[in-house]
């Protein structure tokens, strides 16, 4: 397959598969210990994948929903990112996902109020 390659004409990359994936963190932890999953991670996942389905922004050229495990931001729980442009977002609810498909992931609008800080790692 050739379309995977850049062309020796243009020396440009190939276009992406989808032009963004969100990964949401759905990490576990032994004995309870602070996780992603303690706080409905799966949840949102499972909103946010039917959500963009329900937009028309799923499938080729568009929009992937993705599980991740350990995305090391866990004091920031639960966690989702947005690539290619690495926007890390905390979230809380239904209404939290709901914005993000809807401005995000359909209209191309960062949402400034849910951004993860960026000094929260593990």
């Amino acid at each position: 397959m050739t379309q995977n390659r850049p062309s020796p004409e243009t020396d440009s990359p190939p276009a992406s598969y989808y032009q963004r994936h969100i990964f949401f963190c759905l990490n576990e932890r032994p004995n309870g210990a602070e996780a992603c999953a303690n706080h409905r991670a799966q949840e949102a996942f499972d909103r946010c994948k039917s959500q963009v389905k329900a937009a028309g922004l799923s499938g080729p050229g568009q929009v992937r929903v993705n599980k991740a495990g350990c995305l090391d931001r866990c004091a920031a729980g639960p966690v989702a990112v947005v690539y290619p442009e690495a926007v890390w977002y905390s979230y809380v609810d239904a209404q939290d996902i709901d914005e993000i498909v809807e401005s995000h992931l359909k209209n191309e609008q960062v949402v400034e109020r849910l951004l993860t800080p960026p000094h929260l790692g593990r």
